[in-house]
């Protein structure tokens, strides 16, 4: 499983959506963890999570724990 810390760099939800499509591109598994832990509003956005699904969508994969 590959895993990503999303608090790094500026931590926003870029982190989430190019994590999401490398990992679909490599087909790998990925687990990322702080999401936007810097940000007034931490975690995933309704938008951020949006990606994700049209990712599992697209690679018949399934995202666990995965919630706005």
């Amino acid at each position: 499983m590959w895993e990503i810390d999303g608090s790094q760099k500026s931590g926003s939800g870029t982190i989430v959506r190019t994590g999401v499509a490398l990992a679909a591109l490599l087909g790998r598994p990925v687990r990322i963890h702080n999401v936007r832990a810097k940000r007034d509003n931490p975690g995933l956005r309704p938008q951020h999570l949006k990606a994700v699904e049209a990712a599992a969508t697209l690679t018949e994969g399934a995202p666990s724990a995965a919630h706005a």
